[in-house]
């Protein structure tokens, strides 16, 4: 008999965006760090700490979306917590993540200076088919691509990118993708990164600080998921603008613009943090007051990290909701999250699969 008469139960959180290969980023200097002076073994070691850290925060399951630069390492993080090796919440995993030739970090360096790079590098239609069959091939669960990169703020609100793959890349790796089996999510925070993405069919948006109204009305019509991801913006934006790109600041109130305007449009919306891209040491649950700070309720942001989120992942026939038949996966809170969804920081018994991690 577990007695949680003083406290409010609910299911186990789905984060469906997270980096337990990443410790933290801010600035360039501290991803370029991460990848060139730890040991893709030393950051798998990490990894393992930080799978734990989400389990004790109250994330049963959770969709890590790349290792940055660490290859295949969450194939193997995902193996260890299932095989009972190690505690963490149930996985999918993303492994290298995809983006265009001089898109992604690292870059800068001198021509003649082979660097790592935090994705896999892939051109061409052809190249995107391969990428896909590879990762597939060692154990990915999710196809990711970057879909856009160097954001500036038009005059007339809207904020603009500069698109990474054509469109016929993107349909190509969605098709592929989609041919296998799989889903795939887009990194894509402003006009064309988005525009390209929905149109090539991709499963969910993730970031998304910009979505045209067009867009939103074909994500809301196919069901292409929206993962906002407010708190990690609102994080990194000083320490981004301080290294020289202002426009970090000026995102937030346009990603809220956006938020609130895809809930009215009804697009489905389904909780992620980005945690990895904060330090894994502040709870990813601080994601629930932004979300509700931009306009949903506290019922709909635990609906987000419930049920909404299992149905991105496809396991809404296991995990999302406490009922016959499913997993037993079960958090609760000494508050009501639904008069405060602060108290949703403040989780204090955590049950995975009917076993218990954390306790009152």
């Amino acid at each position: 008999m577990i007695n949680l008469s003083h406290e409010t139960c609910l299911p186990g959180r789905i984060d469906t965006h997270t980096h337990v290969l990443l410790q933290g980023d801010i600035t360039a200097a501290d991803y370029d760090e991460q990848l060139l002076k730890q040991s893709p073994e030393y950051r798998t070691i990490l990894a393992t700490v930080n799978a734990r850290r989400a389990l004790e925060y109250g994330f049963t399951t959770i969709r890590d979306l790349e290792t940055e630069g660490a290859g295949y390492a969450d194939v193997d993080v995902k193996k260890t917590i299932e095989n009972g090796i190690i505690p963490g919440p149930r996985m999918q995993v993303a492994t290298r993540a995809m983006d265009v030739t001089g898109a992604y970090p690292l870059n800068g360096y001198a021509p003649n200076v082979e660097v790592p790079h935090g994705v896999q590098v892939v051109d061409g239609a052809d190249g995107g088919r391969k990428a896909v069959r590879e990762q597939i091939m060692h154990g990915t669960d999710w196809i990711k691509v970057y879909s856009d990169r160097s954001y500036r703020l038009r005059d007339d609100g809207v904020l603009d990118d500069i698109p990474t793959f054509t469109l016929d890349e993107l349909r190509a790796i969605v098709d592929e993708t989609h041919r296998q089996r799989h889903k795939v999510a887009s990194h894509a925070m402003a006009l064309n990164g988005v525009h390209n993405s929905v149109e090539a069919g991709v499963d969910s948006i993730e970031h998304g600080n910009y979505i045209a109204d067009a867009d939103l009305k074909t994500m809301a019509a196919r069901g292409i998921f929206y993962v906002p991801t407010i708190f990690v913006g609102e994080y990194v934006a000083q320490g981004r603008a301080a290294a020289g790109a202002p426009v970090w600041v000026k995102m937030i109130a346009v990603h809220e613009d956006t938020f609130r305007r895809a809930l009215k449009a009804g697009v489905k919306i389904a909780f992620g943090t980005d945690a990895g891209g904060f330090d894994w040491k502040i709870d990813p649950a601080k994601e629930f007051s932004s979300m509700v700070k931009f306009g949903m309720t506290p019922a709909q942001a635990l609906k987000s990290a419930t049920s909404s989120a299992a149905e991105l992942l496809g396991m809404q026939s296991e995990v999302g909701t406490i009922e016959g038949g499913k997993l037993a996966d079960i958090v609760a809170v000494p508050g009501d999250p639904l008069a405060d969804v602060s108290v949703m920081e403040k989780v204090d018994f955590v049950m995975k699969g009917g076993a218990v991690y954390r306790r009152p």
